[in-house]
């Protein structure tokens, strides 16, 4: 059998060495759940994946998702990271879509120009609202900081997020999460993870900045992250953030990790549900093989 191969990826970045690092493995047809989640923690990025064959099967590849705490039904830049690899490297020659067989579902992405991978996500599932006064305080920030024309609703696209609209970027850059406020917020609600946006972006090409925490995950906070993000555009469009029933927005995310980020999310409500696609950039810095 083949050596694993290893490869280290940049997701969601304009350039090397920004955006969200990703790990994928490949030949890892034979390995334990119990391998995969070692060498998740080994590899010690918000997420590494596993192509378990590189046959066709139903129509994609299957594919599996780890964080360094737990396994993943879907996630979004290890999505785009992965189909990149298959694309690139499996299939090695040029191809439009990729298809992953995830926990969640089958995942198409798209290879469009400029080097943009696009993803559609499964359609979002609005939950439950939260106390604002219990999220600030979970988030070290003053109920104020909160922005009180829109919920703070738990969105789910296959991974669920607590979506947090604030009023600026300095309440966006003061956030950190309180672990005993933050634990006993999550007992009560099926969401654990949250993100945070503001309507001030840090580039002025952009049209929002975001922060995602995922501390039940074993990942404090994520520089850039397809699946919160894609709970976001639907959140957007769900309460007419933007005053229309359709977004085609940049989002920057990354910066206070000196790792920044570039998500392109469009959704559109069609009045049967709400279409999500999330894209971006993929660089790949490096690869080798697994001893």
């Amino acid at each position: 059998m083949d050596k694993p191969i290893f490869y280290i990826l940049d997701v969601f970045a304009e350039e090397k060495y920004a955006g969200n690092q990703l790990a994928v493995v490949r030949n890892a047809e034979n390995w334990s759940t119990e391998k995969m989640q070692q060498l998740t923690q080994e590899m010690n990025y918000s997420e590494t994946t596993f192509i378990i064959s590189e046959k066709i099967s139903n129509g994609g590849y299957d594919v599996r998702i780890f964080t360094p705490g737990a396994e993943l039904p879907f996630a979004g830049h290890p999505t785009l990271g992965t189909a990149y690899i298959i694309g690139k490297e499996v299939i090695d020659r040029p191809v439009r879509k990729v298809v992953l067989n995830l926990k969640v579902g089958q995942i198409p992405v798209t290879f469009e120009r400029d080097d943009i991978l696009w993803m559609r996500q499964v359609p979002p599932v609005f939950g439950e609202t939260f106390d604002a006064g219990e999220v600030a305080v979970a988030l070290s920030l003053n109920p104020e900081d909160i922005d009180d024309r829109f919920p703070i609703q738990g969105v789910s696209t296959g991974i669920p997020a607590i979506i947090v609209p604030l009023k600026s970027l300095d309440a966006l850059k003061r956030a950190y999460v309180r672990r005993t406020q933050y634990n006993a917020l999550i007992e009560k609600h099926d969401a654990k993870e949250i993100l945070i946006f503001a309507p001030e972006p840090h580039k002025p090409e952009n049209d929002l900045s975001v922060r995602f925490f995922a501390p039940s995950l074993g990942v404090p906070e994520d520089p850039a992250t397809g699946s919160g993000n894609g709970c976001l555009a639907g959140y957007l469009v769900k309460h007419r953030y933007f005053g229309n029933d359709s977004i085609d927005i940049r989002v920057g995310q990354g910066y206070e990790m000196g790792r920044p980020s570039l998500l392109l999310l469009r959704a559109e409500d069609n009045g049967k549900r709400i279409e999500v696609k999330v894209g971006g950039k993929v660089i790949m810095t490096a690869k080798g093989e697994l001893v």
